[in-house]
């Protein structure tokens, strides 16, 4: 076999048409074989003898798309100073575009034996492992271009990829469950149907099912266990995994951007695979464990943030390069629109504490691929001061999760929420204003694929997560839910009835808040768990999305659908509930109307006071929005008017009747009543005057109409 020097950049295998030039990156290594493995078992191996800024590099010539390859590498097995070479193991391509297999679990993938974890295990773990594989670079992208949806217009569905198709009655067998799946016209007639403009894929980079879950018959469905930040899971393609997982899911990308419908990552570049100090050793740890990982004072162990076993170690300049290579190459090379960060504060630990200003931001921050893209970060870990909602730099949107739990404690009926619901209505001033930031940077959610799906939020007041073998001790044990009365299912037609109700109420606070909604997958379809409120590890029906059976004729539409779908287009078509600006509390200059841009009313009608907003048991309020007050001007700098609305909230449990303010208009349509148990296209009711009265029976909200 040719063996030239090759090149050190870029890391990983780049296959050029003629060959393959490999480049991996290794302080620890005395030296690199690279293994290309064969389907008889064997194996060859290439000694990396060029090296550049311990970067060890090779170009084999002839060397094609499909071929499988790993790393060993022979240097210091010295877990007390935090090193753990070990050329028994064979390593997976940090920069690997495809991974080949899975791990069958056992004592060979580990760096230790068994009861004796400060003795180091020789067994071979290539029979045993995962493999790298080598990728054909070029795809026909055809005309495929970036939808470049704006915040003010996007409506983002939360969806797994397997979850959201494997019971889809319309999909082909074979396909459900895979990247090829999301392309299937089915799929993308519910998402455009729906009003969704960006899919948020929870984790694709290939992930491990865990050797603990894996033993209990279980596996890590989730995916926020990554071993592979370039490869897409090979578990989602459905027509094999020598790369035909990389060109199955760049069809998925284009199909899905050619309804006009983004594609935003959810990437775990806090932690990977490889667990704790007792965990396998797969790559990083192998390859160079004291370069990748945030170690503890006692090198033998990890610092944890992620509540994982691990954390990457932000201020090493070779993980900071990884993640970024990692980012442009889903932006650049598969066409990604953007990125959710899993436990995004964990990547701003440059030393201990938080640090906004820490190295990944920065990067981020001058990066003329990566600064473009949807940036969405969960705002929090589960270290020291990990809870940083409203804290991220201006560029970075943010899981809003004091919306979330505000919007689920009016709903419920908890005291003193008025003033805070106000708040987060609005667009969350409080949290965003002052750094320079929009109501655009609240991605508001009332829930998500971690906790209760919406079915279960009303109907559970408990967790119940005896399926994941834990003993109803995982997950968490403050849902802020409430059951409507009875745990679970019921049969009752006033619980029933108010359960719905509850549900049309979240969906359509969701719709009329300022800043960006997500729903998450099958909650417009009313998905149950069964009250399962962590399904991390439930790759299965219990947490799949059930689709409806189709049905003949008319009236087979699911009322909850059909209401999520009137509610996103409501939306849609005013952009008075999408403002890209916050409110002034003041009429505007230059709009010609003297009523402010939103105010606020007791149910009486009457303006509310400072003593209304603090009372404990006050749970309604009405809200109105001024179309003809919008401040901020359009694409072309025209300026934007809109029909005006009155949102009327009665979150309590009694009846209470309203009274439309006498100043604010003379003419109102109802448009929207969560009390109905379907919505009327085109959303329109009774006819109200200012002054008259409407009463909106407990736990509902109604929406009034002014034309402009």
């Amino acid at each position: 076999m040719q063996v030239w020097p090759g090149q050190a950049y870029p890391l990983g295998a780049a296959y050029d048409g003629a060959g393959t030039n490999f480049a991996v990156f290794s302080e620890a290594a005395d030296r690199i074989e690279l293994c290309l493995l064969h389907d008889d078992g064997s194996e060859t191996a290439v000694e990396l003898r060029e090296a550049d800024a311990f970067v060890r590099h090779a170009y084999l010539p002839g060397v094609m798309p499909g071929q499988r390859y790993g790393f060993r590498v022979h240097g210091p097995y010295a877990p007390e100073r935090g090193q753990r070479c070990n050329s028994a193991k064979l390593l997976l391509d940090p920069y690997a575009r495809a991974v080949s297999g899975s791990i069958q679990w056992g004592e060979e993938v580990y760096g230790y034996h068994f009861g004796a974890p400060d003795r180091r295990n020789d067994l071979d773990s290539a029979p045993h492992t995962m493999t790298s594989v080598v990728v054909n670079p070029y795809f026909d992208w055809g005309d495929d271009r970036a939808p470049r949806t704006p915040y003010h217009e996007t409506v983002l569905y939360e969806a797994h990829v397997k979850g959201l198709t494997m019971l889809h009655p319309a999909l082909p067998e074979e396909q459900r469950g895979t990247y090829a799946a999301l392309a299937h016209p089915a799929v993308i007639e519910h998402l455009t149907e729906l009003g969704v403009t960006a899919i948020e894929l929870m984790p694709v980079h290939q992930f491990v099912n865990d050797h603990r879950l894996t033993d209990l018959g279980l596996a890590n469905y989730w995916g926020y266990n990554t071993i592979g930040f370039f490869a897409p899971h090979n578990g989602y393609a459905s027509w094999g995994d020598r790369g035909q997982q990389v060109l199955e899911f760049k069809s998925a990308v284009r199909a899905l951007h050619q309804a006009g419908i983004e594609v935003i990552l959810d990437v775990v570049y806090n932690h990977t695979a490889e667990g704790n100090h007792l965990g396998p050793t797969l790559s990083f740890r192998g390859l160079d464990n004291a370069s990748y990982y945030r170690l503890s004072a006692d090198r033998r162990y990890y610092t944890d943030t992620t509540g994982t076993g691990n954390s990457l170690l932000m201020r090493s300049p070779h993980v900071l390069q990884m993640i970024m290579d990692s980012l442009r190459y889903w932006v650049t090379e598969m066409h990604v629109d953007g990125f959710r960060f899993d436990l995004a504060a964990t990547l701003a630990r440059q030393f201990h504490e938080v640090d906004r200003l820490s190295s990944f931001f920065d990067l981020v921050q001058q990066d003329p691929v990566v600064s473009r893209v949807k940036l969405i970060a969960e705002p929090w870990d589960v270290g020291e001061g990990g809870y940083q909602v409203g804290n991220f730099p201006p560029l970075w949107t943010e899981w809003n999760g004091k919306y979330r739990d505000t919007v689920r404690d009016l709903w419920r009926g908890e005291p003193r929420t008025l003033a805070e619901f106000a708040s987060r209505l609005t667009g969350s001033s409080d949290l965003y204003q002052d750094d320079g930031r929009r109501p655009l940077a609240s991605i508001n959610f009332v829930t998500c694929h971690d906790g209760f799906t919406l079915r279960d939020l009303v109907s559970y007041n408990d967790k119940h997560n005896e399926a994941n073998g834990e003993d109803n001790r995982d997950g968490e044990n403050h849902n802020r839910s409430w059951n409507c009365g009875t745990e679970g299912e019921s049969d009752d037609p006033r619980i029933l009835a108010l359960r719905q109700r509850q549900a049309r109420n979240f969906i359509a606070t969701l719709m009329l808040s300022q800043g960006v909604p997500m729903l998450s997958h099958g909650d417009e379809l009313a998905r149950t768990q069964w009250g399962n409120n962590n399904a991390y590890c439930q790759d299965g029906p219990l947490s799949w999305v059930h689709w409806p059976d189709p049905v003949d004729g008319e009236g087979g539409e699911d009322a909850l659908l059909a209401f999520t779908r009137a509610m996103t287009w409501l939306r849609r078509d005013h952009p008075v509930f999408r403002r890209r600006r916050f409110f002034h509390g003041r009429p505007v200059q230059g709009t010609h109307d003297e009523l402010t841009d939103i105010a606020w009313f007791t149910p009486q009608g009457q303006e509310m006071a400072r003593e209304d907003w603090s009372r404990a048991q006050a749970r309604a309020l009405s809200v109105f929005l001024n179309g003809n007050s919008i401040s901020e001007p359009g694409q072309r700098g025209e300026a934007i008017h809109d029909d005006s609305f009155l949102l009327m909230f009665n979150a309590s449990d009694e009846p209470i009747e309203f009274v439309v303010p006498t100043d604010h208009g003379q003419q109102w349509q109802v448009v929207v009543d969560t009390a109905r148990s379907e919505p009327v296209p085109p959303m329109r009711g009774a006819k109200l005057g200012a002054g008259e009265r409407v009463t909106l029976v407990d736990r509902s909200l109604t929406v009034l109409q002014r034309p402009a």
